[in-house]
């Protein structure tokens, strides 16, 4: 038997996220966070750099991040997080031993919408 969703959206809801192709630009360890997170700055080409934080620490190192190509939500309200504020939402993945990101197979050019 397959899972249910727990909510059901209409087309035009979806329609309203805004998600895009980014290349993170710097990445460093979030000491001030709850949890264990990354601080990232990401390039979205004409949509700007912002910056975001994310639990990737358990499956991602600082090092490997730098230069890969990820897929965020970036037309959130900003978001105070610890001693930052948040920008965008990096989307990946949720499992027991931790999140794996969401990234094209190609590269793309920085801002390519997804949808």
């Amino acid at each position: 038997m397959s899972k249910q969703t727990e909510t059901v959206i209409e087309w035009d809801d979806f329609a309203k996220v805004e998600m895009r192709i980014g290349t993170i630009l710097f990445v460093e360890n979030f000491k001030e966070a709850k949890n264990p997170a990354y601080k990232m700055v990401i390039d979205f080409g004409d949509f700007g750099i912002k910056k975001t934080s994310a639990q990737i620490t358990q499956l991602y190192s600082v090092e490997e991040l730098v230069g890969k190509q990820i897929v965020a939500v970036v037309n959130f309200p900003p978001k105070q997080i610890a001693n930052m504020m948040s920008e965008c939402l990096v989307l990946g993945g949720i499992e027991e031993d931790g999140v794996t990101l969401i990234k094209p197979d190609q590269k793309v050019e920085n801002g390519t919408r997804v949808g």
